[in-house]
């Protein structure tokens, strides 16, 4: 079951962006869901997704456990300049670029 608290965050920010008081030019919101597993944040998104793209496709999931390494971090959101790889962009930056209107969960 998600938490309340979630659902009005995420709601206020939709009413707030359909109302014109938030800035057109920037996201409607970022959010960070933590919880143990089956308390709802995957479906959260996927119904965020659903509401606002009519699409399960505009949610783009990463798998977090992939990225428990110090070092992993340069795969996920790209090498920093100078390196090898820094042209590819990581899982995360790669997946904003391609898709900057979605929702990115990351479990």
């Amino acid at each position: 079951m998600v938490k309340n608290e979630a659902v009005e965050a995420v709601s206020n920010a939709i009413r707030r962006s359909r109302a014109g008081l938030s800035d057109p030019n920037r996201p409607i919101g970022s959010f960070l869901f933590l919880g143990p597993t089956g308390v709802g944040k995957t479906e959260l998104c996927k119904a965020l997704a659903n509401f606002m793209f009519d699409s399960d496709d505009a949610m783009v999931r990463i798998d977090m456990s992939e990225f428990m390494e110090k070092h992993s971090v340069s795969r996920l959101v790209g090498a920093p300049p100078g390196y090898v790889g820094y042209e590819e962009g990581g899982y995360l930056t790669e997946a904003v670029r391609r898709r900057p209107y979605s929702v990115n969960p990351a479990g």
